[in-house]
């Protein structure tokens, strides 16, 4: 029996286990959900639209198919942009993804770069935080409902374990030469 106690302490000491920040709860992994919202110039069939609703599946596949990617809130169409939002006239992005270093590589080392980077064509530029991280326990899908909850979080006390942005995750780096979130 005592074997067994202090074999169970040493792997609670030394195992990759966390508490969830949701229940308290010992989990075996957490993973980051991402919220991103901004609000279009356009309509979705105006033309001055249309090089970036050309490309959203072409990009949200892309990420479907990245190492790390978990789960990624839309519709039917293959995207979130027609899908009502807590956010008067802005589109919502919301996403899982296994580790921070997943979602950094997907956001600033594929062709998704190239959009973020003519983000100011087609989406206005936001005077509140318009993107935000959290934990949630593996297998969880955050609801908008949720995601507006971490945003204004955000918002109202800036970066804590609760709501981050890719400030408070320090082994990350490539958002600082390109300015996200």
């Amino acid at each position: 029996m005592a074997r067994a106690l202090a074999y169970l302490i040493h792997h609670i000491r030394t195992s990759p286990l966390r508490t969830s920040p949701l229940s308290g709860a010992l989990v075996d992994k957490m993973h980051l959900a991402e919220l991103n919202i901004a609000k279009p110039k356009f309509a979705n069939d105006d033309p001055r639209f249309a090089g970036f609703i050309d490309n959203l599946n072409r990009i949200n596949e892309l990420g479907f198919t990245m190492p790390g990617f978990v789960w990624f809130h839309m519709d039917e169409s293959g995207h979130a942009m027609d899908m009502p939002t807590p956010w008067p006239d802005a589109a919502a992005n919301v996403s899982v993804w296994e580790t921070p270093e997943h979602l950094e590589h997907f956001v600033w080392n594929t062709v998704h770069k190239q959009f973020y980077n003519r983000k100011h064509e087609w989406f206005d530029a936001m005077s509140s935080h318009h993107f935000v991280m959290w934990w949630v326990e593996e297998g969880h899908q955050p609801t908008l409902d949720e995601a507006k909850e971490r945003l204004d979080y955000l918002d109202a006390h800036g970066n804590t374990d609760f709501a981050f942005n890719w400030a408070h995750l320090p082994h990350v780096k490539l958002w600082q030469t390109q300015q996200c979130g």
